[in-house]
């Protein structure tokens, strides 16, 4: 008996080993992060109260990963964009949603279905259903506080706020960013552009606080 109980704690101990390696795996990926919503994230009450209600139903989502692996599939270098539309303002979690992803065409097979995997695994809630999968040349570009990411029907042009104002004034915040961010920062969009059909009609932002940026990791 007192053998049988040794071999059963010398199984969980394995097995519990192997889980550990397992998620630590799958959670090793990082890199940089860029949103826009179709509503200032950063702004008056009454500006804030206006849009609330009548928009912020639309975003871009685009990551760029820096370094990491998803189950033993190497993405460092790869990026991806998420256009995802509501039914409400996307401040309400509970509304239905609907995604279009864009995978880079520059990964490889492999990358393309780990890095799909993982953000279906790890972005569920924000995405909601996903209706369509593409494959198309990305462009990410971060230098400094600067944001410039492109694609075929999606472009992001995100740039610091003056004075890091999101920080000094944090009450004037509305909205968190779709995904946990490290070093969670608001973004002035120059501009910002989905002309696609696939999730909603064409949209294109400019000139207001409705980006948020900064580091993810899974």
């Amino acid at each position: 008996m007192r053998r049988f109980w040794i071999v059963a704690a010398v199984l969980i101990v394995c097995l519990a080993a192997l889980a550990f390696t397992s998620q630590a795996e799958r959670t090793s990926v990082q890199g940089d992060y860029v949103e826009v919503r179709t509503a200032s994230v950063f702004a008056g009450a009454c500006h804030f109260n206006g849009e609330v209600v009548t928009t912020g139903r639309d975003a871009l989502m685009a990551w760029n990963v820096t370094a990491g692996r998803w189950n033993a599939t190497d993405l460092t270098g790869v990026r991806a964009i998420a256009i995802v539309n509501s039914e409400e303002n996307l401040a309400n979690a509970q509304a239905a949603r609907r995604s279009e992803l864009i995978l880079d065409q520059s990964a490889s097979h492999d990358q393309k279905v780990a890095m799909l995997e993982a953000i279906k695994s790890r972005y569920a809630a924000a995405l909601g259903d996903i209706i369509s999968v593409r494959s198309a040349p990305i462009t990410f570009k971060h230098e400094g506080k600067t944001y410039d990411v492109s694609a075929s029907g999606a472009a992001i042009d995100v740039e610091a706020m003056p004075n890091d104002l999101c920080c000094r004034m944090p009450n004037l915040v509305w909205y968190d960013p779709l995904v946990p961010l490290g070093q969670r920062r608001v973004g002035y969009t120059i501009k910002a552009l989905y002309s696609g059909h696939t999730t909603s009609d064409p949209w294109q932002r400019a000139d207001e606080n409705s980006a948020f940026y900064g580091s993810f990791s899974f």
